[in-house]
């Protein structure tokens, strides 16, 4: 998405499109947008380095309210009109400064991103890193959910969903079965249109936009796959992505959830997400090892799957999340890595045998994930291994469901729940903070944040299945 521009450019760009306000973006820790809007005329060429000053206090996982003041600083390369509004508004992403010392703030996840970038360069393994995710979603007609001190529910509907081909009034059937919707033309496929709709216009935002589909679980599961950019680029792509997708869908009377496992017993949402590191131009990640892959993307892999019991505590980052890494729904939670195997973390894809689409491809994240710190952890964890050559072991090109049980317990695993992960994460985090990419405070705070608002308050509740096992034991 980024386009080189400077600040004159981004206010003649608002001048053409008869901007009337611009709208300032940010995400939070958890990896919401957050926005402000300021009638244009508040916006000038010194704005893009003096900022808006606003109240950090009350953003999720940001610090006190006695050090509460915060610049709000716009980047101009990522300048976009937005598609939605009914008057003509400019989109700019921002970064976030502290006022007094106009330094880069740690907790602000683009930053934190950015610092990654500039870790690869300093190491001089390369001079980009290329991430491109595949984020998978759902298309819902309706959504209902509670929770107090003597119920809690949810129900969850669509038009498509294989629940509905029991009903007896307006049902025309055509719906996926479950763990079947992958790839189904329409009428069973009840979303192409929407689908496309959202295509046209996260291009009109300027992704570049590969393909959409049907996914595999019923009730409106769908994938839009976006071409792969620089590190930041990518995850500033995703963060538009997630927006247009819902705002899409609410026009249209639907919903789009990114919870990674809304339906039980059927496929959840994962974010394949895939990597590559360049140099000067060439592909560093092509070579005549294992799969085309070269010593280098090796070496990277090695990091991922050492570290992937801590890093899924940030690209895995929901008590929901694991919930999909269970055996038995295409979930990639064995620790090693295939050129064949889609249940192990790390596939190397085989579409092509041109070197520069030679990449590793993990398959463990979800899109509940903040993708500024998700792609920042995963760069650091395969730098880690590239620098300290770390070997990833043999691979697992047998179906995992042909191993013994002897050959499958020594695969490693996962951890089953956020618990475990953040645990992971307590006891392993040093390859994140190398060269203070993610800071030990950072590390602390989201720590807390996750086991505080998270765990423990999942923790505290009754399951609605807790009375079918135990209500009459």
């Amino acid at each position: 998405m980024s386009t080189n521009r400077t600040p004159a450019e981004v206010l003649r760009f608002a001048q053409e499109n008869d901007a009337k306000m611009v709208d300032v973006r940010f995400a939070d820790l958890p990896g919401l947008w957050q926005h402000v809007t300021y009638p244009i005329e508040q916006l000038d060429e010194a704005t893009f380095e003096d900022g808006f000053g606003f109240d950090g206090s009350s953003i999720r996982g940001w610090q006190a309210i006695s050090e509460s003041d915060m610049l709000i600083v716009p980047d101009p390369n990522t300048a976009l009109m937005d598609p939605f509004t009914e008057v003509s508004t400019l989109v700019l992403i921002a970064d976030i400064v502290d006022p007094i010392t106009k330094q880069h703030y740690e907790r602000d996840p683009r930053w934190i991103a950015k610092k990654a970038e500039n870790y690869l360069q300093f190491l001089g393994v390369g001079d980009v890193a290329y991430f491109g995710a595949e984020a998978e979603f759902f298309i819902f007609d309706n959504v209902r959910f509670d929770q107090s001190y003597n119920y809690g529910f949810y129900h969850i509907d669509a038009e498509e969903g294989r629940w509905n081909s029991g009903r007896e009034d307006n049902n025309l059937g055509y719906r996926p079965r479950y763990k079947e919707g992958y790839f189904p033309v329409p009428p069973t496929d009840h979303n192409q249109d929407i689908r496309t709709e959202m295509t046209q216009v996260m291009e009109r935002c300027g992704l570049v936009i590969e393909c959409h589909h049907h996914e595999v679980a019923t009730g409106g599961q769908a994938e839009i796959d976006q071409k792969f950019a620089p590190l930041v680029d990518s995850a500033d792509n995703m963060m538009i992505y997630k927006w247009v997708t819902r705002n899409v869908a609410f026009q249209h009377g639907h919903t789009v959830t990114f919870m990674p496992k809304p339906l039980w017993n059927d496929n959840g949402s994962g974010m394949h997400v895939h990597q590559s590191i360049w140099k000067g131009g060439v592909p560093l990640f092509a070579g005549d090892q294992y799969a085309g892959l070269s010593e280098t993307a090796l070496h990277y892999i090695g990091g991922i799957l050492k570290h992937a019991s801590s890093l899924v505590a940030i690209t895995n980052p929901t008590t929901n999340s694991y919930k999909r890494l269970v055996p038995g729904f295409e979930a990639p939670v064995n620790l090693a890595y295939s050129r064949r195997n889609r249940s192990a973390a790390v596939r190397i894809p085989m579409y092509s045998a041109n070197p520069k689409a030679k990449r590793i491809e993990f398959r463990s994240p979800d899109p509940s994930c903040n993708p500024y710190l998700s792609f920042a952890a995963m760069l650091m964890a395969g730098l880690d291994g590239v620098k300290n050559k770390i070997d990833p072991g043999e691979s697992l090109d047998k179906d995992i469901y042909d191993l013994t049980p002897e050959e499958l317990s020594a695969v490693p695993s996962l951890p089953a729940s956020l618990e475990g992960a953040l645990e992971a994460l307590e006891n392993d985090h040093d390859y994140l903070t190398q060269n203070d990419v993610f800071t030990e405070e950072l590390i602390e705070t989201y720590i807390d944040y996750k086991r505080t608002a998270e765990v423990d308050e999942m923790r505290q509740r009754p399951h609605p299945y807790e009375f079918a096992l135990y209500f009459d034991i």
